[in-house]
C-alpha cells in the first residue's frame, strides 16, 4: 500500500460556495483521494490520499468546469 501523501493545487474562476462544491464532488471521485479541502479565499485545493494521479485529479477540476494553474 502506498503512503498517504498530501497535495496542494490553485484552482483558478472559483467564486462561490457552489464553486467550491463541484470541485470538491468531481475530486473527492479521483481514485487514491481520501480527503479533500476547497478554500474558496485563497483558491487552494488540498488533497491527501494514496496513489492518486496528478492527471487524474486535473482533468476532475476540468470536469468541474475551472482550471488547475501554476
Amino acid at each position: 500500500m502506498s503512503p498517504t501523501t498530501q497535495h496542494s493545487y490553485r484552482v483558478a474562476g472559483m467564486t462561490c460556495g457552489h464553486c467550491v462544491m463541484s470541485v470538491r464532488e468531481e475530486v473527492a471521485a479521483v481514485s487514491g483521494v481520501q480527503s479533500v479541502d476547497v478554500d474558496l479565499a485563497s483558491g487552494r485545493l488540498t488533497l491527501g490520499g494514496a496513489g492518486f494521479d496528478d492527471e487524474a485529479v486535473r482533468a476532475a477540476v476540468g470536469e468541474a468546469g475551472y482550471e488547475v494553474v501554476a
